[in-house]
């Protein structure tokens, strides 16, 4: 039986068809191995090899730097696709686009033009190091640049990337700068440290700076530069990004639970049929799990397409536009977390003991997404959404909101 979780028309019109094929095929190709690399853990070398073969890390980089110039739309179910099969390295992948987009947001028009024209030359992979939360890493001003040194904390696909965008607290301003800097710079040691029990492989350890030197040409928002509505989107493509993963998440965890009940799971005694799936009880959980399932996927279509709207005006940006974006966005992502977590507990409900054998590996879903929602709590974006509400006040700018 083929997926019963297709692409939306309304998105796969607009999609470069080849782009949806090559994740599609990725995805299976990820799958065969997905739940043995989330037992080990550890660096998944060869499959971001896979990612960078596949040419998908050109596919958000605007055309005239030689990218393909994907609406987000597209990005997203890209990630969303990889996700069903494979979360850690779907999240690899999401925070490279993540890193680029800050490039085309902070950055001037020199060094967009620079470093995304070498991101495709090169077939770069960019990592992050931009946890805002974490003011370990210091900026001291010298000569022509400045002097970073600390640790970053939470820095995921820092573990073989070419590239890392990275924030520093500068202490003279009591503000961050942003910059990008070679991953192989000098001073610069990538710590594959990450042991959390879910999104194994996503490469997200410690960054250790040591006097690394940044030039000034490599800042792209320095210390005291007053954030524009345009450079406060960043977080609101961070935020669908995991939107899309939970989601992704939820929708590979239905799969499995669905294939697993209508082709292994036994009939319960009592319910007075021969098959699991023809138990009106079970039939009654799995269409409360698509009432999960289907609202989070057209609030997250909804807030991509509201994105890809506002992402186009570029500098002309308004606060109005960003706050509206972010209310979609928060709608999407917060059913989104409902649905990952709900779907991947529930579904050994219906299931039964045998699906928890570990050689199907079912519990990576509910590890993998319970990792991940922890990112931010979910109680923000409520309450940002319940003063909206309640009063029309549209939720503050943050790295998060």
């Amino acid at each position: 039986m083929s997926s019963v979780l297709p692409l939306s028309p309304k998105h796969t019109e607009q999609a470069a068809p080849d782009a949806i094929g090559i994740a599609t095929a990725l995805a299976s190709r990820l799958a065969e191995t997905a739940n043995a690399r989330d037992q080990v853990g550890g660096h998944a070398a060869q499959e971001r090899e896979w990612l960078r073969e596949s040419g998908l890390l050109t596919l958000s980089v605007p055309v005239q730097f030689g990218g393909q110039g994907a609406p987000w739309t597209l990005v997203y179910q890209v990630i969303r696709i990889l996700a069903r099969a494979d979360s850690a390295l779907a999240h690899v992948f999401g925070f490279h686009h993540l890193q680029l987009a800050g490039l085309q947001l902070y950055g001037n028009a020199q060094q967009q033009r620079h470093l995304l024209t070498l991101t495709v030359n090169e077939r770069l992979f960019w990592g992050n190091a931009l946890n805002p939360l974490d003011r370990r890493v210091t900026a001291q001003d010298s000569g022509a640049g400045y002097l970073l040194d600390g640790v970053k904390s939470f820095s995921s696909g820092s573990v073989g990337s070419d590239w890392l965008t990275v924030s520093a607290w500068h202490a003279p301003t009591k503000t961050a700068l942003i910059a990008a800097l070679p991953t192989r710079q000098a001073g610069v040691q990538v710590k594959p440290d990450w042991d959390a029990f879910g999104q194994r492989q996503t490469d997200s350890g410690n960054v250790h700076f040591e006097q690394v030197f940044l030039p000034s040409e490599l800042v792209l928002q320095a210390p005291a530069q007053a954030a524009t509505p345009q450079a406060t989107v960043r977080s609101q493509i961070a935020q669908l990004i995991m939107t899309n993963l939970y989601l992704g998440i939820a929708e590979g965890a239905f799969e499995a639970a669905r294939r697993y009940t209508e082709e292994q799971a036994k009939a319960w005694f009592a319910s007075g049929v021969d098959k699991a799936s023809d138990d009106p009880l079970v039939q009654h959980r799995y269409g409360q799990l698509w009432l999960l399932l289907r609202p989070a996927q057209v609030l997250a279509d909804v807030a991509a397409q509201e994105l890809d709207t506002v992402y186009r005006k570029g500098a002309l940006i308004t606060a109005q536009d960003r706050g509206q974006l972010a209310v979609a966005v928060a709608e999407a992502k917060a059913l989104a977390h409902k649905a990952g977590l709900e779907i991947s507990s529930q579904m050994f409900e219906l299931t039964g003991a045998r699906s928890t054998s570990a050689q199907y590996g079912f519990d990576r879903y509910w590890r993998n997404v319970r990792v991940h929602t922890l990112h931010d709590p979910i109680d923000y974006k409520l309450r940002d959404l319940g003063r909206y509400a309640l009063s029309g006040t549209l939720p503050e700018p943050t790295a998060y909101s």
